[in-house]
């Protein structure tokens, strides 16, 4: 299927489905462009024929397996996902993972036999109830790199199909629902964050001072000059040995508009690379002007410099400064 519309249907398919299953399209996924494309779901044992499977013969299964010159170690497994492949009803949600994306489908009607067309040729599939899809319901692409590995570990499985372990978080991930942990660590970073940043409001000028220069020397920028060394147009100068960017910093306590517009008019006479204007007590809302000549500017107040504070780790250092 070339597009990735999800039907009302499979919608409501997706609120309670039956069972949800991994299964390889293929060796080594190699039938997964074919039947994303077709909009079915392939399955091999072509030593297996379909109308006993059909019937629920399985001690007619079981002997054709036999015949084939199967291991009898292997048997069991095989009937198994025969088993799962033909009794899955279609309220039954089928995942693999190809082209880095986790994949899903519904199947819609029953299994039928493929034509044959050589030995590494599914023998039998399912149609789709309205195509693979690589999204969630909400259009955000699956990608692996942003799943738990402790779903897409399912991906080593041996054999061709298995139960998933992880159905519950794979739902939310298809449904496009978010995390109960992540909801309660964002929750937990909001009040973090506004922690914080009431802890550095109650710095005196020398402690704030310090703690800007903690923050830069963290992120690898080398001071160039004291901490107020008595520099009339900043506070720090910083140099990035890495890049050779340079960076003039003013640091204030308290600032109005017109303060910060001052600065803004000295870097751009200073020579400096970047600029960094930080106040944690903003006197109303700070703006940096929309000039291209301070597009290199950066403003630090109030919670945006509590998450750098944090990023650098520094609240243990904040709480002692505060006792």
């Amino acid at each position: 299927m070339s597009e990735d519309i999800i039907t009302p249907k499979a919608l409501a398919r997706l609120e309670q489905p039956s069972a949800v299953r991994f299964i390889r399209l293929g060796e080594g996924g190699g039938w997964a462009r074919e039947a994303f494309e077709a909009g079915t779901i392939p399955f091999k044992y072509r030593n297996v024929s379909h109308d006993p499977c059909m019937a629920g013969d399985w001690d007619a299964v079981r002997g054709e397996i036999v015949a084939s010159g199967r291991k009898a170690g292997a048997v069991g497994g095989d009937i198994r996902e025969l088993q799962d492949f033909y009794a899955s009803d279609d309220q039954c949600l089928w995942v693999t993972f190809a082209e880095g994306h986790l994949w899903w489908a519904f199947g819609e009607g029953p299994v039928v036999p493929v034509d044959d067309r050589g030995d590494d040729r599914p023998a039998r599939m399912r149609r789709t109830l309205d195509g693979w899809h690589c999204h969630d319901v909400k259009g955000a692409p699956l990608r692996l790199q942003s799943l738990s590995s402790a779903l897409t570990k399912v991906g080593a499985y041996r054999r061709t199909t298995c139960a998933v372990e992880q159905q519950e978080y794979l739902l939310r991930k298809v449904r496009g629902e978010e995390e109960p942990l992540v909801i309660e660590a964002r929750e937990l970073g909001t009040r973090l964050d506004d922690l914080t940043a009431r802890m550095i409001a109650q710095l005196d000028w020398r402690d704030f001072e310090i703690m800007v220069d903690l923050i830069f020397a963290r992120g690898g920028w080398q001071r160039q000059s004291a901490v107020g060394d008595g520099e009339v147009d900043h506070d720090l100068y910083l140099v990035s040995p890495t890049t050779s960017e340079t960076a003039f910093v003013q640091i204030k306590s308290s600032a109005t508009q017109r303060v910060l517009d001052d600065y803004c008019r000295r870097f751009t006479r200073s020579g400096a690379d970047r600029f960094f204007f930080i106040c944690h007590s903003p006197k109303g809302t700070l703006r940096l002007p929309d000039d291209t000549l301070i597009s290199s500017a950066r403003l630090w107040v109030g919670l945006s410099l509590a998450r750098r504070a944090l990023s650098a780790g520094l609240f243990d250092w904040l709480v002692d400064r505060i006792r």
